[in-house]
């Protein structure tokens, strides 16, 4: 399963190693514990873009927004475990 690491992370990642110039590549990546194909993926488009792009389920803008989808899901698991017992005592 792929880690999926937030927009702050990847750009501290970047900051770090312009701080330590002294460490290669290699270097910085194991002290991140991220892959060397990360961290070249994210520079290359920091580069073209000016930015990094996040995308993935678990990135989320702010603290409360990551809690409501948590709460959803939570709902809809309760949602589903009352469906499958309403059909199970024939009350569907």
């Amino acid at each position: 399963m792929a880690k999926h690491y937030d927009k702050e992370f990847k750009l501290n990642a970047l900051q770090y190693r312009k701080d330590h110039p002294e460490l290669n590549v290699a270097a910085v990546c194991r002290n991140l514990g991220i892959t060397a194909a990360s961290y070249y993926k994210w520079a290359k488009e920091f580069e073209t873009t000016n930015t990094i792009e996040v995308r993935g389920s678990g990135n989320y803008s702010s603290d409360l927004e990551k809690e409501n989808a948590r709460l959803k899901r939570e709902l809809q698991s309760k949602e589903d475990a009352l469906r499958i017992l309403k059909k199970a005592i024939g009350m569907s």
